[in-house]
């Protein structure tokens, strides 16, 4: 099977669910602890535009994306924030042969496979 990435956040129970659901179906994942060891500008602004744009990937639970007024903000702004601050990277983000996906519920982690 081939290898799958997942950025992952060990505090996240989704992040978790979607990397067990990952080991129970067979598949060799990356681990990628994306606070710990973020993406460069480039692979962050290539798996925004895979899952939609930064919209998609911006996390609003839990963080100051509202308050710093991100939602309304372009991609250009969204991704320097992320790239500035992780936390604002929605998690689990899943890539494979499949594609990539934001694991949002994590049975979504399967479709990257």
């Amino acid at each position: 099977m081939a290898s799958i990435i997942i950025w992952h956040n060990p505090k996240c129970g989704t992040s978790r669910t979607a990397l067990a659901l990952l080991h129970e179906a067979g598949h060799s994942v990356s681990v990628i602890e994306y606070l710990k060891t973020p993406p460069d500008a480039a692979t962050l602004a290539q798996v925004a535009a895979a899952v939609g744009g930064a919209q998609a990937l911006l996390r609003r639970n839990g963080t100051s994306a509202d308050e710093r007024g991100l939602p309304l903000a372009d991609d250009a702004t969204i991704l320097a924030a992320m790239l500035a601050d992780p936390i604002l990277i929605n998690r689990p983000v899943v890539i494979g042969p499949g594609g990539t996906v934001l694991a949002r519920p994590a049975d979504r982690a399967l479709e990257a496979a």
